[in-house]
């Protein structure tokens, strides 16, 4: 059974950082291009950054670039988003997902909230 668990979320005050993991299972992880996605209310879903499995190469949103870094751990099944100097536009749920040819799974999405 395939599974992406997030975890992470929660409030901080802009300018703080949080770190959001993705612990994956079922499928075989290391093929797999792994994104971070976020919705914000009353906005749809956008990809904020994503890492293919095997050159680990990386895309970020422009809006996050050189405040987020996205990172893969092979042997721990786990993907991580280090978010930095967050702001409060970056206020949303954020989704973990992983693709592979027609294959696409998501994750139940954590909360993440910047405000002081």
């Amino acid at each position: 059974q395939v599974q992406l668990v997030e975890s992470g979320g929660g409030l901080v005050q802009p300018g703080g950082s949080l770190r959001l993991s993705c612990a994956a299972s079922g499928f075989t992880f290391s093929t797999f291009i792994m994104s971070w996605y976020r919705q914000a209310p009353g906005k749809e879903r956008e990809l904020v950054a994503d890492i293919s499995g095997v050159s680990g190469s990386t895309n970020y949103a422009d809006s996050v670039k050189g405040r987020f870094t996205i990172s893969r751990d092979s042997a721990k099944r786990t993907v991580y988003l280090q978010m930095n100097s967050l702001k409060p536009e970056d206020t949303a749920v954020y989704y973990c997902n992983a693709k592979w040819l027609s294959r696409m799974y998501w994750g139940q999405g954590t909360q993440v909230t910047v405000s002081s």
